[in-house]
């Protein structure tokens, strides 16, 4: 009889650890369905920032061309794990790109670290007005090898906005890159990128984005640099309703062509993969 209590009090004290993490994702999960169903159902645009919250697993290929047709290929594209702990708010951990170039005499390496924090403090989903509201603050570490990353850390505010019309959407963000250190020889940018996307035979949303930067100080000063980047995405699953499942894949690809002068490169391909959950 002794026994018998000591092993049901062994099996007690093993599940309560684990009913204690059910109860911890479901809680996440259940505070993420409704953060979400707040806002509308668009998918993250190839190169625009996405301005509503969403958990995702992403990874990203770019390839980037110059004028003398040297290449240069980023292996995840800095990004990473997307998640959506608190109300109205989003924490993301960029993972370093693998950077691999054409040239012999360019070294190949790790890219920078980073870090998102985002807050949308205003939304309403297809019922109530389709749009989306944020504001979210970027931070890079320097963690690049040879010169494939920035030589100092950097901090990043940006806005974003976002209205849907029909089954049209516009996602739009505006923010400065403003190094830590050693800024009259790095130089501040300031981004404004706008995705618009247009929702067909319910998977399909072809979209073309305009990425444009100005520099300030650095050794581009005074210089700005635009590309149109055309592109489809294909999604499967994106949450409609706070019912809806919470498992989704989106796939993509497009192509930035420079349309400006200055460009730090002639055009790029980019590919996206990401699983929403």
């Amino acid at each position: 009889m002794q026994h018998q209590r000591f092993v049901l009090l062994a099996l007690l004290a093993a599940a309560a650890p684990l009913a204690a993490q059910q109860g911890f994702l479901t809680q996440w999960e259940q505070r993420a369905t409704h953060t979400q169903a707040q806002q509308p159902a668009w998918p993250p645009p190839l190169v625009t920032t996405y301005v509503g919250l969403i958990q995702v697993a992403r990874v990203d290929f770019l390839r980037q061309t110059a004028s003398n047709q040297v290449q240069a290929w980023y292996l995840d594209g800095s990004k990473g794990l997307n998640l959506v702990p608190f109300a109205k708010t989003e924490v993301d951990i960029n993972l370093p790109p693998y950077v691999e170039h054409s040239a012999p005499s360019t070294p190949n390496g790790a890219g920078d670290m980073s870090f998102v924090w985002k807050y949308r403090p205003f939304s309403g989903n297809a019922q109530h007005g389709s749009y989306d509201v944020s504001a979210f603050l970027l931070a890079t570490l320097p963690t690049g090898s040879y010169k494939n990353g920035g030589l100092d850390a950097t901090v990043s505010p940006n806005l974003g906005l976002g209205k849907g019309f029909g089954p049209f959407d516009v996602q739009s963000t505006l923010g400065a890159s403003l190094p830590v250190a050693d800024t009259a020889t790095l130089g501040r940018t300031i981004a404004w990128n706008t995705a618009g996307q247009l929702h067909l035979a319910r998977h399909f949303w072809p979209e073309i984005e305009f990425n444009s930067t100005w520099f300030k100080g650095g050794p581009n000063d005074g210089k700005n640099q635009t590309f149109a980047t055309p592109g489809l995405l294909v999604a499967h699953g994106l949450r409609t309703s706070a019912t809806a499942s919470r498992l989704a894949i989106c796939v993509g690809a497009g192509e930035q062509i420079a349309t400006s002068g200055f460009h730090t490169y002639n055009h790029g391909i980019a590919i996206t993969t990401r699983l929403l959950f």
